[in-house]
């Protein structure tokens, strides 16, 4: 999965960006934590990094 499609996908769950500097830093409105995720659009996640992301954000 690309960095683009993931960002579609966090935002479909109710995922905003809050800051951007080095990472788009991603909050919920009611879900604890926060998600940090590269900028870097065309590229590929590395599964693991993207099995973690997808983990901590709630999604299947």
């Amino acid at each position: 999965m690309k960095f683009s499609e993931f960002y579609r996908l966090l935002e479909a769950d109710g995922w905003y960006v809050k800051t951007t500097k080095k990472h788009k830093k991603y909050v919920h409105p009611t879900k604890p934590g926060f998600i940090p995720v590269g900028k870097h659009k065309s590229q590929e996640i590395p599964t693991g990094t993207l099995a973690s992301m997808k983990k901590r954000a709630g999604i299947k």
